[in-house]
């Protein structure tokens, strides 16, 4: 995760090649209830860091400028109406006639997958990109950029070109988990 760009525009037909492989991502029910907002270009991206942020962060933030400048912000919607209705559909009704009970919420788990697949897909051709959680400001996001309020926002996807001044993150210097400690075969 890269958390600081140049603010040199991708190319288009590059960008519109990273959307294509986020949609590809598999999709519970085939129901693609995932959509993307895609903003591009200073005017564009301050829209989402204007409605997600404040000042008093903005000051403190030894990051800010440097995400800043990313030249694309690739918010990721979900929309949990679309996998109510399509579960209610002949093919994915319950035999025994009740809806659904969503232990896992599907489509906050496909709206992942697509910034996943959008992630995997920058790496492959060596855009610098970075996923920023949603912490705050989704109601004024969504007002701002005309997104229906049954959307549920997952999170943002900064892409472009990568800085040279990026910080380390601390996080690196966690030690991972290695196999033995990850997978556990035929039981726990």
């Amino acid at each position: 995760m890269i958390r600081s760009f140049t603010n040199e525009p991708l190319d288009a037909q590059l960008l519109e090649g990273l959307l294509m492989s986020a949609l590809r991502a598999p999709s519970a029910g085939n129901t693609q209830g995932r959509d993307l907002v895609v903003l591009e270009g200073s005017e564009q991206t301050e829209a989402y860091w204007h409605t997600t942020t404040d000042a008093a962060w903005r000051a403190r933030s030894r990051r800010f400028e440097g995400m800043r400048r990313a030249p694309v912000v690739v918010l990721a919607f979900s929309d949990p109406e679309a996998y109510v209705e399509r579960y209610r559909q002949p093919d994915k009704i319950r035999h025994d006639g009740h809806d659904v009970e969503w232990v896992v919420p599907f489509w906050h788990v496909d709206a992942a997958y697509a910034v996943m697949s959008l992630l995997l897909a920058a790496s492959d051709r060596n855009i610098a990109a970075a996923f920023l959680g949603n912490f705050r400001g989704e109601d004024e996001l969504k007002r701002a950029l005309g997104v229906p309020n049954a959307m549920a926002w997952l999170g943002a996807v900064l892409l472009g070109h990568g800085a040279d001044d990026d910080h380390r993150s601390a996080s690196l210097d966690r030690p991972r988990r290695n196999i033995e400690q990850s997978v556990h075969r035929g039981s726990w």
